[in-house]
């Protein structure tokens, strides 16, 4: 039965994404079908289409929105200031992989999908955007330009996701290495009166 207003019907929809996100997230892309989907979402099948119109706008709107709270979430943690930096780089890889590691490896079996290819490129525009937005908001107070700082944020998130999906403790200690490094040089050249961080020896 479809809900009595635009609030009921979001909510609704927001339910069935999360819900069937994580049933993906636990099971396997290629091995849950619509059925266990449903079960998933405590409904019927034809209650889903009721809100999607198949599958394919499931899976596509679920990987969004899902994906989009994850890096809310990543965001939230984010350091607001240079004292906060060596301890959140430290961290967030290893809370990134604990905490999201199962949707990192979904999103990026539904991206790489040919099927799916294209709204994984119109996502992922969003992300740089959404990135570009946050380095601007670090410039005063890092006092290091954007334009520096934005690679750097694709150099930490490349290395968490990496690591959520792989686990490769060598890959990610040389990304982070290197990462402080750059801060270090970074920060010496832009706002050498800042606090320098753990790797300046």
């Amino acid at each position: 039965m479809r809900p009595q207003n635009k609030e009921g019907r979001r909510a609704k929809q927001i339910e069935i994404m999360e819900n069937s996100f994580n049933c993906y997230a636990e099971s396997g892309f290629s091995s849950v079908g619509v059925k266990a989907i449903a079960k998933a979402c405590d409904c019927s099948v034809a209650t889903l289409y009721l809100y999607f119109e198949n599958l394919d706008d499931l899976i596509i709107q679920s990987t969004e929105y899902c994906m989009s709270k994850v890096e809310d979430d990543f965001m939230a943690k984010a350091p607001t200031d240079v004292d906060d930096l060596w301890r959140f780089i430290d961290e967030i890889p290893y809370w990134t992989a604990k905490k999201h590691g199962k949707k990192y490896r979904l999103m990026y079996q539904i991206y790489t999908h040919p099927k799916y290819r294209e709204y994984g490129q119109k996502f992922f525009k969003g992300v740089d955007k959404r990135y570009t937005e946050y380095a601007k908001s670090l410039e005063p107070k890092l006092g290091i330009p954007h334009e520096k700082i934005t690679p750097l944020i694709f150099i930490l998130i490349r290395a968490c996701v990496h690591y959520a999906l792989f686990e490769d403790e060598f890959y990610l200690k040389s990304q982070i290495a290197v990462l402080k490094e750059a801060l270090e040089l970074f920060l010496a050249k832009y706002n050498p009166k800042a606090r320098s961080g753990t790797f300046t020896e």
